[in-house]
């Protein structure tokens, strides 16, 4: 099992240990976990949990999130990785669940817990998961035009939905709207969506 590390690139698959990023300390870290990959075996799928599918539209708007909601966002996030590296999927993705509806702005969460329930065979919810994704970095990115990462993420989780044309026709508008951006021409440049797509672990996270 292995957690995607979202450093330049927002998806990036890391055979080997469960990587686990620390935010400041334990009480004080936000809804800020990296994305979670499960390899091969290991991996994802669909589950659609009717109380899931419930708050997907009607997500709270940021700053209607509190700060206990994400510390225990946090705490739930932490028991997934826990349970990931036992290779407890049911549970990871129950915590994971929690943690998304807890912090539904955070679109890391929805595209872990879409990982997951790839990994579990959950297709319909793994869907459903990877579209309240992509609906919170776009929002995120209307809230940070500047900010380059929500639109990289954007790119990721249209490549896992299988929208691959809106992802290639994305990154065909990042130079432009990001011109002085290393991030954005590194990732033109150097062709990276078409390496996330070539990635055998990526492939059986997508749909």
């Amino acid at each position: 099992m292995r957690l995607v590390r979202s450093v330049v690139l927002p998806t990036l698959f890391d055979p080997g240990r469960v990587f686990a990023q620390d935010v400041g300390s334990r009480q004080n870290r936000r809804c800020l976990m990296k994305p979670l990959l499960v390899k091969k075996v290991l991996l994802f799928s669909a589950l659609v949990p009717v109380a899931l599918v419930a708050f997907v539209g009607c997500k709270p708007k940021p700053k209607d999130i509190s700060s206990l909601q994400r510390k225990e966002a946090a705490q739930h996030v932490s028991e997934a990785q826990f349970a990931l590296t036992l290779r407890d999927y049911a549970r990871a993705e129950d915590e994971l669940a929690k943690a998304a509806k807890a912090c539904p702005d955070n679109g890391d969460y929805w595209m872990n817990l879409g990982s997951v329930r790839m990994h579990l065979g959950q297709r319909d919810g793994a869907k459903a998961a990877y579209k309240s994704a992509l609906s919170a970095f776009e929002d995120a990115a209307a809230l940070a035009p500047k900010d380059v990462q929500s639109v990289l993420k954007q790119i990721s989780v249209l490549a896992l939905l299988g929208r691959t044309d809106d992802a290639r026709a994305l990154v065909g508008k990042l130079q432009d709207r990001f011109p002085d951006d290393r991030d954005a021409r590194v990732f033109v440049e150097q062709k990276q969506l078409d390496h996330l797509l070539a990635d055998p672990g990526f492939k059986e996270a997508a749909l």
